[in-house]
């Protein structure tokens, strides 16, 4: 039986490749599954300082599978926890996690972009929150992560018109980190996790952790979590090493402690 993931390790760097190319890589439980297993074991995995998740050329992912929902009613959602249950493993994991996105991010598929840390865009790349056009709305974070990438306004236009936007607009609007030609893509996501992967990695976490809760905390409350994280890093071996190695005026080789 074919995987719905196809999971590598290069350069401390873990590279998830969804493999449904026959439905563009529609997201459903079998797929969110393998992803949160191989998640799980990326995080336990010392060796690994950074993660990249991408498709296919064609599709990203097209968003949540709709043939496996369309029949399911309101206890079949509320009762398996739908969502919650698997698709927030993402949003929990701790290292950085970079999305290598060409062609098109619908739906679901747009949401788990927004869930990685980074979106690095093929020129053809599409992005859209379409689910009014079912008659049901983005639940896996799209109403909350866009406005907070892209603004209220621009967000609104996507999610209540379910219209398209390309790369060059996600790019512009804040939605994309980085855009390229899509044959150069998935090489520079790589490149830039390879370069993440050799810092330390407890200050990596740190520094996801720090920049996150700027969006769950007021300016004050999260100025002082900033400034104990800091000072946190103090503990650290990797600090002296670190700052050992800036006036060696040498490369930094850290030991993740």
């Amino acid at each position: 039986m074919k995987s719905p993931i196809l999971v590598e390790t290069l350069n401390r760097v873990g590279l998830i490749r969804l493999n449904r190319p026959e439905v563009h890589n529609a997201l459903n439980d079998e797929l969110m599954n393998a992803l949160s297993a191989a998640l799980d074991a990326f995080e336990a995995d010392d060796n690994v300082g950074c993660v990249v998740i991408t498709g296919s050329d064609k599709a990203f992912a097209a968003g949540a599978d709709i043939a496996a929902m369309q029949a399911w009613g309101y206890m079949d959602v509320y009762k398996s926890n739908f969502i919650t249950r698997n698709w927030e493993r993402l949003k929990t994991f701790r290292k950085p996690v970079i999305a290598a996105v060409s062609g098109v991010a619908m739906g679901g598929g747009c949401e788990l972009a927004m869930m990685c840390d980074l979106v690095f865009a093929a020129d053809t790349a599409k992005f859209a929150l379409p689910e009014v056009k079912l008659a049901v709305i983005p639940g896996a974070g799209g109403t909350q992560r866009m406005p907070r990438a892209v603004g209220k306004a621009k967000a609104m236009d996507l999610v209540l018109t379910g219209r398209i936007m390309d790369a060059v607009e996600a790019e512009r609007s804040g939605l994309v980190s980085r855009l390229y030609p899509a044959d150069k893509v998935l090489e520079e996501a790589i490149s830039a996790a390879v370069g993440i992967a050799r810092q330390s990695l407890p200050v990596l976490m740190m520094l996801k952790e720090s920049v996150n809760r700027a969006f769950e905390s007021p300016l004050n409350e999260g100025l002082l979590f900033e400034r104990r994280t800091l000072h946190a890093t103090f503990a650290l071996a990797d600090q002296k090493e670190g700052m050992a190695a800036f006036l060696d005026k040498r490369s930094p080789r850290f030991e993740n402690r």
